[in-house]
């Protein structure tokens, strides 16, 4: 059985960086890792895939001879990839052993329209793989109550037409106030707490007093599946990714059937049982530039040093 990540998410969100600083990571803590690259029009890969769409369509090619624009030419590539679903049975299955990380598209239709990254994960699944899709999204969309409304409903639609366990990020923490201090603490946005607070920020934007009943509507759909949340990732932060990895280690099933594992169901729970309290505290000190709590203003610390692979593997 193999076990792996579908990373998904808009156009800049920062999914191929996602996907090569994963990967890095899980070989410093003794895991065979594997990228397949699902994207046709990526140009700039930083990484070795194993598996590459390029290898099988040619993106440019489709464009030219079709007369397609870039999102109905990377519509044409994964139907292409959809009908040659063997091509990629036969390259996925030599590597069952490792753990597999696919970067995909960032046409957010392909994941909130069609069907067909949906269609290809089930086959993907038919063959003994064990998937957790991860959903980036750039911590610069909560700096706009709009915005951020925008990434939750992409989440959610993504969430409910995907059917597999989803982990939402909220991406480049370390930048998440480069255009300005946010108007709430992190865990507003992490934990998707009452959107009403919203309210008072979308009625107050003129540019949105056109569009506030819709923004209002959308935000109290979100609210009623009360499926969507995040958690904070700077890809560059070995503390950040690790915990990142203990939340799709669960969802997908690894930590109870990987073979490099003799942690026992009982002692997992166990953990999970412990009291998690101001569980991203820590994050909000260290990315943003000061946050107040209890009248007294702290300043970031950014001299503590962390060994988390160590940590990782002795949990």
């Amino acid at each position: 059985m193999g076990f792996g990540q579908v990373v998904i998410g808009p156009p800049g969100s920062g999914k191929t960086v996602y996907c090569n600083g994963m990967s890095q990571f899980l070989q410093s803590i003794g895991r065979k890792v594997s990228i397949i690259n699902l994207d046709p029009s990526n140009e700039n890969i930083p990484y070795e895939p194993a598996v590459n769409i390029q290898e099988l369509i040619d993106f440019q090619r489709v464009v030219d001879e079709t007369d397609l624009g870039p999102n109905g030419g990377l519509i044409f590539c994964m139907e292409y990839l959809e009908k040659n679903i063997d091509w990629l049975k036969e390259k996925l299955l030599p590597l069952k052993d490792h753990y597999i990380i696919f970067d995909c598209p960032g046409q957010v239709e392909l994941y909130t329209h069609y069907k067909i990254i949906s269609n290809i994960l089930d086959n993907i699944m038919k063959w003994s793989f064990r998937l957790t899709v991860i959903q980036v999204f750039d911590s610069f969309y909560c700096k706009n109550p709009s915005n951020f409304i925008s990434i939750l409903l992409v989440s959610l639609s993504g969430m409910v037409r995907i059917e597999l366990p989803h982990i939402n990020v909220l991406s480049k923490m370390d930048l998440i106030e480069q255009n300005g201090p946010l108007d709430f603490n992190l865990d507003f946005y992490t934990d998707v707490l009452d959107l009403k607070y919203l309210d008072a920020f979308l009625d107050k934007d003129p540019r949105l007093k056109k569009f506030s009943k819709l923004n209002k509507a959308i935000a109290g759909v979100i609210e009623d599946f009360s499926l969507v949340s995040f958690i904070p990732l700077n890809i560059m932060d070995k503390k950040s990714v690790a915990n990142l990895i203990a939340s799709i280690d669960k969802s997908n099933g690894y930590i109870y059937g990987s073979l490099d594992t003799n942690t026992a169901i009982l002692e997992i729970q166990e953990r999970e049982t412990q009291w998690n309290f101001d569980k991203y505290q820590e994050t909000q000190e260290k990315y943003y530039k000061s946050y107040e709590d209890d009248d007294v203003i702290f300043e970031n610390d950014q001299d503590e040093d962390y060994d988390e692979f160590s940590k990782y593997l002795n949990r």
